[in-house]
């Protein structure tokens, strides 16, 4: 009896010893790029390494040494003046996965055995020029449901920045698929058309939803784009990706929810301790920080905060809700300074779900149910600081605007319509003014409503007689980015040029123009 008890302890000694091991490593420069550390390449101190909990950094000599478990991953947190190798489709290849005997057996395939752990787990980076004054992209959920709709996100999105220039790296801010999980390779070589580095975020539709347990959610999107949430350096700017969809909802076990595991908090109060206080920190991320119902667990976004306290240069984005929103956290929130915390819900490339009616090359309009064109953002750096341009898929920068009034009216007599101005960018407080022929500016007024203009879209599907091409685009949303003024009944028989200028929240003016017409009956 003796025996068999000791062999039990002795079996379960083992198996703790196999389940957790040392990784140690170097992070050298690479200066051949052969992706191999060679005799005359040094190693490089300061770099932090994680297995998504512990954050460490090199020592003099570019080693490391972490605890990993089976399962997880170690990555390299890519420090400033430095590039990371990439793969064929220009995601980094920053990191090593750690699974021995594979992912668990899922309806789409995660990780291959890995086998034993390697005596050393090396990563080779190059130098690289990093100006203080750069721009990157950000992308909401391109989100297609099959083949035809990645067709429409490459055609009427990714084709206009194919091979753009000047842009130092992007982000896709999850929901890269809709569910159907093997559309990952698909929606990679599309991506690798843009020809820059590009990290991507998870977002709910491209979880395994075939486990019982949040940490084994992200199998398939690590198998394809490595860590789940990580973290990487750019000049002075300190970026966390951050998978924040709590799987299964751990009040009732059904569905997902908006927060952070525990394991994740502690990664970014770790890495947080290797960032200098005067960095910009951006956090991206899928599910937005605010409030829609209940769709965000509040004690993580106050540990989230918490951990920012003391560093007053940050910024997030999200997706997610497919429309578009600036929101401000200030302390009432739970923020810990006096300069609210900007937080960016932004617009996606694939609008309403590839919904609406199809333009002139056969892709759905897919306009946002807040009246928002479908689109993506420019995020131009300055050191520390930041400022954000919204950009409307295949459009003129300069559209930033949406003009809706009436086509014609009647002459003297009152109307309850009105001219709307739908400011894709915009948030209460900015300063919206029109005027009519050259006329005295007015200054209009901020509401949160339908936008009009979509509520003609969409209802056309009701009224039209004939059967239309595309889906009908889903129900409205209360535009956050919408201003309204009463039409004067005292203007002349004639055609009338309205103009709009709105200032942003950086100070910039965009100006817009339309006709409406006054005729006596």
């Amino acid at each position: 009896m003796k025996k068999i008890i000791s062999s039990i302890i002795i079996t379960l000694f083992v198996g703790n010893i196999s389940a957790q091991q040392m990784a140690k490593g170097i992070i050298y420069e690479d200066l051949n790029g052969n992706g191999k550390k060679d005799r005359n390449e040094k190693g490089i101190s300061g770099v932090g390494v994680s297995n998504g909990t512990d954050v460490i950094a090199t020592n003099e000599k570019g080693e490391y040494s972490l605890e990993i478990n089976d399962g997880e991953l170690i990555f390299v947190i890519k420090p400033s003046g430095y590039s990371l190798p990439l793969n064929e489709f220009n995601f980094p290849k920053h990191y090593y996965i750690h699974k021995p005997t594979g992912s668990p057996e899922l309806k789409y395939k995660g990780s291959e055995p890995t086998g034993n752990l390697p005596k050393s787990i090396d990563f080779g980076l190059q130098k690289a020029t990093e100006n203080k004054k750069f721009t990157s992209l950000v992308f909401g959920d391109p989100q297609p449901y099959n083949l035809e709709e990645v067709g429409y996100f490459e055609k009427a999105v990714v084709e206009h920045v194919k091979g753009i220039e000047g842009v130092e790296f992007g982000i896709s801010l999850g929901d890269l698929v809709g569910d159907d999980l093997s559309l990952f390779p698909a929606y990679s070589e599309v991506m690798a058309k843009i020809g820059i580095p590009w990290y991507n975020i998870m977002g709910n539709h491209d979880q395994n939803y075939d486990v019982d347990d949040d940490k084994l959610t992200d199998e398939t999107f690590e198998a394809h784009f490595g860590p789940a949430t990580s973290s990487f350096n750019y000049a002075d700017v300190h970026v966390i990706l951050l998978e924040n969809i709590l799987y299964p909802d751990p009040r009732d076990g059904v569905g997902y929810w908006g927060g952070f595991r525990e394991d994740q908090l502690t990664f970014i109060e770790n890495d947080l301790k290797l960032v200098p206080k005067d960095k910009l920190i951006i956090l991206a991320m899928h599910i937005p920080l605010f409030e829609e119902g209940d769709s965000f667990r509040d004690a993580d976004r106050e540990k989230l905060f918490e951990l920012l306290a003391e560093y007053p240069n940050t910024l997030s984005f999200s997706a997610h809700t497919h429309y578009q929103r600036q929101d401000f956290f200030g302390k009432d929130d739970g923020w810990k300074q006096e300069k609210p915390h900007h937080h960016y819900n932004v617009g996606t490339p694939s609008g309403d779900w590839y919904k609406g009616i199809l333009d002139e090359k056969g892709y759905p309009v897919s306009t946002m149910r807040d009246g928002t064109p479908k689109g993506y953002v420019f995020l131009d750096i300055y050191g520390n600081q930041y400022k954000t341009r919204y950009q409307v898929a295949g459009k003129s920068s300069e559209y930033q605007i949406e003009v809706f009034t009436p086509k014609v009216i009647e002459q003297g007599k009152r109307t309850t319509s009105g001219i709307y101005v739908n400011f894709f960018v915009g948030t209460e407080g900015n300063d919206v003014k029109y005027r009519i022929n050259d006329g005295k500016w007015t200054k209009m007024n901020y509401l949160e409503d339908y936008d009009p203009k979509y509520l003609v879209d969409l209802l056309q599907w009701d009224i039209s007689e004939e059967l239309l091409d595309g889906r009908r685009p889903s129900l409205p949303q209360k535009s956050m980015h919408l201003w309204r003024a009463n039409i004067p009944n005292n203007l002349p028989v004639g055609k009338h040029t309205v103009e709009v200028e709105a200032i942003d929240m950086y100070g910039q003016k965009h100006v817009s123009k339309t006709e409406m017409e006054v005729r006596k009956k």
